[in-house]
C-alpha cells in the first residue's frame, strides 16, 4: 500500500482515544459504511420474500436467499481488485472516496427502483455496492495500518478501536433500517442505509485533509517511470475488460437475451471459489520456490482456510435463513408492539461488543499462567460453541413443528446468537491473526484475499439454504439446523485431533525471523467482520 509519509498530527497522540487523530476520521467512516452494509442485508431477504400487497416481491425463498448470498460473497470477493486498483492506480484515499460513491449512487438507485416499481434499477443498485463496497473496504483499513508505522501493540489497539466502529455501525444501522423497512416500508429502510453512506462519504471528504495528511494519498510508484506506466495501463485494461463484461451481462439480462436462476449460478460460483483455493494453493506448494518450513506453514493456513469456510457457511445463515425464523416462526410482541425480524441481528454486534473484552481478559489470565492455546484448538472450540448454537435450533425447530407453525419464545434466538458470537471470537481474530503471522512475508497480501474466500463462500451457502426456513415446508428446518451441527461438530473433533500434529510440525517449521510460535499467539480479541 501507500507509503506513510509525514503527516502533521495523524501520528500525534491525545488525538482520539490517544490514538492519532486520523484514526477518528477513518472510524466515523467504517462505521457510516457498516451502518449501510449491515442495514442493507437483512432487509433484502424478507423484501424480496414478502407478499406484494405487503410491499413485497413474493419470490420464491431460495430464489431470495440465493441472490442474497451472492450479492454478500461478491462484496468480499470485490476486495480483491479493489486493494489492486488502489495499490497500483488510485492510491488508497481516492479508493475510498470512490468507493463510498459508488456506494451511495447503489442506494439511490435502490431507492429510485421504488418509485419506478421496476427490478432493474434495484440490481443495478446492488452491483453499484459490491463494487464501491471493493474499494473502500481493503483499503481504509490499510490506511489504518499506515497511522502506525511503528506497529507494535500500540497498532493493535488502534484496530480494535477501529473493529468497534464496525459493530457500533452494525448495531445502529440493522436497528434503524429495521425499524424504518418493517414498519413504514422497505425502501424507507434501504434509503436511511443510503443517507448512513453519504454521511461517512460527507464526512470522510471533509477531514481526511485535517487529519490524514499525506496517507494514502498516492499509489505506490514504482521507480522506473516505465515500469509504473505499463503496470497503471495494465490496471486501466483489466478493470476496463471486466466493468465492460459485467456491464454486457447486465444488458443481455434486462433485455431477456439470458435468463439468470440465482441459485444455479450460486451453486456453481460456490464450486468455483473451492477450486481457485484449491488451485492457488496447490500452485503456492508446488511452484511457490517456498522452503520447506514455509510449506508446513502453508499446509496449516489450508487447513485452517477449510475450516473457517465451514463456520462461515454456517453463520452466515443468520441474515438468511435465521432471519427468516424471526420473521415467520418467532415470538415478537412487547405489549402491543411487534419487535422488528431484523431486530435480532443486532443481537450477534451487540454481543461482540460485550464479551470481546470479557475474551481478552480470558487469553491474559491463561498467559499469565503459561497455558498457550493453538490456532487449530481455538478453532475447535469455536467450532464447538457453533455447533451448540445450532443445536438449540434444532430443538426451537421442533417446537415450531409440533405447535404446526407456532410462533416460538426469542429466548430461542437470543441462545442462539451467544454461542454463535462465541464462536465468532474464537475463529475470526485467530484466523487473521495466524494469517498475517504463518503466511511468508512475499505472499502476506495474496493470503489474506484467499482467506475472506473462506468468508465468501460462507455468503454464498449461507444463503442457498434459506429456502429451507418457509412455512410451507416445516419438516425442512429441523433437517438444515441438524446438518449444520452435524457439519460444525464433526468439524471441530477433527481439528481436535489434528491440533497435536499441527502444532509439532509447526514447532520444527518455526522460522528464523520469528521467535516464538506463531500458532500459539494471542491475537487481538475483536473480530474484523461478521
Amino acid at each position: 500500500m501507500s507509503a506513510v509519509s509525514d503527516a502533521g498530527n495523524t501520528g500525534s497522540t491525545g488525538g482520539f482515544f490517544g490514538h492519532p487523530k486520523g484514526l477518528s476520521t477513518l472510524f466515523f467512516t467504517e462505521m457510516w459504511e457498516r451502518f449501510s452494509f449491515y442495514g442493507l442485508r437483512p432487509l433484502l431477504t424478507l423484501f424480496m420474500v414478502a407478499a406484494v400487497t405487503q410491499g413485497g416481491w413474493e419470490w420464491d425463498r431460495s430464489e431470495a436467499g440465493a441472490i442474497v448470498g451472492i450479492y454478500a460473497s461478491c462484496v468480499y470477493l470485490a476486495s480483491l481488485p479493489g486493494g489492486w486498483i488502489a495499490d497500483k492506480l488510485l492510491g488508497l484515499r481516492r479508493a475510498v472516496l470512490y468507493g463510498g460513491a459508488l456506494i451511495s449512487l447503489g442506494h439511490l438507485t435502490i431507492g429510485i427502483s421504488g418509485l419506478v416499481e421496476q427490478k432493474l434499477p434495484f440490481f443495478l443498485g446492488l452491483i453499484f455496492i459490491v463494487l464501491g463496497t471493493g474499494l473502500l473496504k481493503p483499503n481504509i483499513s490499510a490506511m489504518v495500518g499506515d497511522l502506525y508505522p511503528e506497529g507494535g501493540a500500540r497498532q493493535d489497539a488502534g484496530f480494535s478501536i477501529f473493529y468497534m466502529g464496525i459493530n457500533l455501525g452494525a448495531l445502529i444501522g440493522q436497528f434503524i433500517t429495521g425499524l424504518l423497512g418493517e414498519k413504514i416500508g422497505w425502501h424507507w429502510g434501504f434509503s436511511a442505509a443510503g443517507v448512513a453512506m453519504f454521511i461517512g462519504l460527507l464526512q470522510f471528504w471533509l477531514m481526511s485533509r485535517k487529519t490524514l495528511g499525506n496517507i494514502g494519498s498516492e499509489p505506490t510508484r514504482h521507480p522506473d517511470p516505465a515500469i509504473q506506466a505499463k503496470q497503471e495501463t495494465q490496471v486501466k485494461l483489466f478493470t476496463g475488460i471486466g466493468l465492460g463484461i459485467l456491464a454486457l451481462v447486465v444488458v443481455l439480462v434486462a433485455t431477456g437475451i439470458l435468463t439468470i436462476n440465482a441459485p444455479v449460478v450460486g451453486t456453481y460460483l460456490a464450486y468455483a471459489l473451492i477450486a481457485i483455493a484449491f488451485a492457488y494453493f496447490t500452485y503456492l506448494f508446488v511452484f511457490g520456490g517456498l522452503s520447506i518450513d514455509e510449506k508446513k506453514r502453508i499446509i496449516v493456513i489450508a487447513v485452517l482456510f477449510i475450516f473457517a469456510a465451514i463456520f462461515w457457511s454456517a453463520f452466515e445463515q443468520t441474515p438468511t435463513a435465521l432471519n427468516l425464523f424471526a420473521f415467520d416462526f418467532t415470538d415478537r410482541m412487547i405489549g402491543g408492539f411487534e419487535v422488528p425480524a431484523t431486530w435480532f441481528q443486532i443481537i450477534n454486534s451487540a454481543f461482540i461488543i460485550l464479551l470481546a473484552p470479557l475474551i481478552a481478559i480470558f487469553w491474559t489470565f491463561l498467559g499469565r499462567r503459561q497455558v498457550e492455546l493453538s490456532s487449530p484448538t481455538k478453532f475447535a472450540i469455536g467450532l464447538g460453541f457453533a455447533a451448540i448454537s445450532f443445536l438449540v435450533m434444532i430443538f426451537a425447530a421442533n417446537v415450531v413443528i409440533g405447535g404446526n407453525g407456532l410462533r416460538v419464545s426469542p429466548m430461542w434466538l437470543i441462545t442462539f446468537y451467544f454461542f454463535i458470537t462465541l464462536g465468532e471470537l474464537f475463529i475470526s481474530p485467530v484466523g487473521l491473526s495466524s494469517m498475517t503471522t504463518l503466511s511468508p512475508k512475499r505472499y502476506v497480501g495474496q493470503i489474506m484475499g484467499i482467506w475472506f474466500i473462506a468468508s465468501a463462500l460462507g455468503n454464498l451457502i449461507g444463503g442457498l439454504v434459506a429456502g429451507n426456513v418457509d412455512p410451507e415446508k416445516l419438516e425442512l428446518m429441523p433437517k438444515l439446523f441438524t446438518t449444520t451441527t452435524l457439519l460444525l461438530g464433526g468439524a471441530a473433533v477433527v481439528l481436535v485431533l489434528l491440533a497435536i500434529p499441527i502444532s509439532r510440525m509447526m514447532r520444527e517449521a518455526k522460522a528464523p525471523e520469528q521467535p516464538e510460535d506463531p500458532i500459539n499467539e494471542v491475537p487481538d480479541p475483536m473480530p474484523d467482520e461478521k
